[in-house]
């Protein structure tokens, strides 16, 4: 069983939503952990947790005590851990540093983004490539598993742009590379200020160059990449359409085929009332879900794990046949997957799956 915890707050003011405003004070943020605290202790049932990741915004844009106080509410699960993840900006300080080591993280996810100065002002970030450095030397010191994030498709960015970010990331040696193309999503600062996302072809282009760039790792989901052994096993819960916890503003979970999320309102989630909307999933709903997620790995699904899990045989399924068929689809030693060539456009073979008929 895995869980993610969501901790909204940031101490730069981005682009993506509002609860910023809340780091600066210093009562809501200590309010959130309390009512964090209550969600937890009312809805976690004892399993096992086998992985955690606290994400966000930036955890450990907390001061020191709020840091620990968060850190300890983990205490409150039956724990054999196998990963343990949170995320950070490149400031992370030694002292953090030593206090998420005392309580068990063993992976930090750095949000890099880029080294570009411009598109760093862009992202209301100011980290400098010296700085970046001496933050994943210091993790090395401290034996963590480093994932990096890569951002790119900034708004006038271009290959070469993007291959300075890429050539830099390698020179990190970390063991896992995520990257993101920039989405401006309706009502954020980005799409009010018209800003404009870059056209198809050119995102096109830069995901074949991360591609051929990240080359001697594993490509093992559409975004991410790993060193032998090092994929996220956090991430490969969902992917693998397995239950998992959600606590926070705005956290979803899947439990017992209940899929929900929370409220996003903090004056909702500080009064307890936590979950905004929660859905039973039919097995139809419940295998179309294992699609669509399962086939953002790389190495696709299983059809033998399918039959065994759901009573079906995906071979005898009409959409399967005609996506083979049509080559979108590539069967290979009981693996049903994506041809690689058709990875970028992925989505357009995914709808496919949505209102299945059996």
């Amino acid at each position: 069983m895995s869980i993610y915890i969501h901790i909204p707050f940031c101490k730069s003011i981005c682009s993506y939503c509002d609860f910023c405003k809340f780091y600066y004070n210093s009562n809501w943020v200590d309010n959130y952990l309390d009512s964090l605290e209550k969600e937890i202790k009312l809805n976690y049932n004892g399993e096992i947790i086998n992985t955690i990741y606290i994400g966000g915004g930036t955890p450990t844009c907390l001061n020191l005590n709020q840091l620990e106080k968060l850190l300890k509410l983990t205490n409150l699960f039956n724990k054999k851990i196998a990963e343990f993840t949170v995320e950070t900006n490149v400031d992370l300080s030694l002292d953090k540093i030593k206090l998420l080591k005392k309580y068990g993280v063993n992976r930090i996810s750095v949000g890099i983004q880029t080294v570009n100065t411009k598109y760093l002002k862009f992202l209301n970030r100011y980290h400098t490539k010296e700085d970046i450095v001496n933050l994943i030397n210091l993790l090395k010191q401290y034996k963590f598993n480093i994932n990096v994030d890569l951002m790119y498709g900034f708004p006038n960015q271009t290959i070469k742009d993007l291959e300075i970010d890429l050539d830099f990331i390698l020179s990190l040696d970390v063991v896992h590379i995520s990257t993101y193309s920039l989405i401006i999503e309706p009502h954020t600062k980005l799409y009010i200020d018209n800003i404009s996302s870059i056209d198809d072809d050119l995102d096109y282009k830069m995901y074949k160059l991360i591609k051929k760039k990240l080359n001697k790792y594993h490509h093992y989901e559409i975004s991410n990449f790993a060193k032998k052994n090092y994929e996220s096993k956090h991430n490969l819960t969902y992917w693998n359409n397995l239950n998992y916890y959600g606590f926070g503003i705005g956290a979803s979970g899947y439990i017992n085929d209940i899929r929900y999320t929370n409220t996003k309102s903090y004056s909702n989630y500080i009064n307890g009332n936590f979950v905004f909307e929660s859905q039973k999933l039919s097995k139809k709903e419940t295998i179309e879900n294992e699609f669509i997620l399962g086939l953002r790995k790389l190495e696709g699904i299983n059809v033998l794990s399918f039959q065994k899990k759901y009573d079906v045989n995906l071979l005898n399924m009409l959409i399967i046949k005609q996506l083979l068929e049509e080559k979108q689809l590539l069967l290979k030693n009981n693996w049903i997957k994506i041809n690689p060539k058709y990875i970028y456009v992925s989505n357009s073979i995914l709808v496919n799956f949505i209102d299945l008929n059996f």
